[in-house]
């Protein structure tokens, strides 16, 4: 079929940068480390073209480093950083749910809530027994549907951006603290879904303080 070597190559390419992604949030390949395309293609024993692109991807997103000569490094954030994240992020989801809230969701969006809230309990099981690997992956797509109620993609792949790279920060002081860890980790997701299926705007806009503040609280004690 014409055209179906480029469809493979962009879902191997995919594939790639969606593996690449969950090793730096699983904190297996840390920030800092440097690998080439020809370590990441041996790895997966595929091209260099699609690795190559799917670093590419992954930088474009600021989650890694071009370094010139050497190849790919794992960005490294500071917590200057982490705190100019979650101001990005307050701003936007202050905005978009207290309007969710306020005008309510747009029609069709019952079975999407059926999700959320499912997400949401998964989300805050794993934060109350201190799973982090599993908590991140029910967060990030508690966070990308429950923005997608507002049926802007820009909002949804902003926030998802800005979200994943917040993981990318946080992860390895998490891990080195497993003591602290279940006080660390936010809980409130089924909350916020209440709140706005309830329309209430004065509880989302507390909650999603609540939310933002928790990980400057945090952060203040790094």
């Amino acid at each position: 079929m014409p055209g179906s070597g480029a469809v493979t190559r962009n879902t191997l390419r995919q594939q790639i940068a969606d593996a690449l992604r969950d090793e730096v949030l699983a904190g297996r390949l840390p920030p800092g480390t440097e690998f080439t395309v020809k370590q990441i293609a041996e790895q997966y024993e595929v091209s260099a073209t699609p690795v190559r692109e799917a670093l590419v991807d992954l930088s474009a997103q600021g989650l890694l480093e071009l370094v010139q000569h050497r190849g790919f490094r794992v960005r490294i954030f500071s917590v200057d950083d982490f705190r100019g994240m979650i101001e990005a992020r307050s701003l936007v989801v202050d905005g978009i749910f207290r309007r969710l809230a306020e005008c309510g969701a747009a029609r069709g969006t019952g079975e999407l809530l059926v999700s959320v809230r499912r997400r949401a309990e998964e989300a805050r099981r794993a934060a109350q027994s201190g799973s982090l690997e599993v908590l991140i992956g029910y967060d990030l797509r508690f966070w990308r549907e429950l923005s997608e109620l507002v049926g802007n993609t820009y909002i949804s792949e902003f926030l998802h951006r800005i979200r994943v790279q917040c993981w990318v920060f946080a992860v390895p002081h998490l891990q080195r603290d497993p003591e602290q860890l279940r006080a660390a980790l936010w809980d409130k997701h089924s909350d916020l879904v209440d709140a706005v299926t309830l329309a209430d705007a004065d509880a989302v806009r507390r909650i999603v303080h609540g939310y933002n503040q928790h990980g400057l609280d945090w952060a203040a004690g790094l």
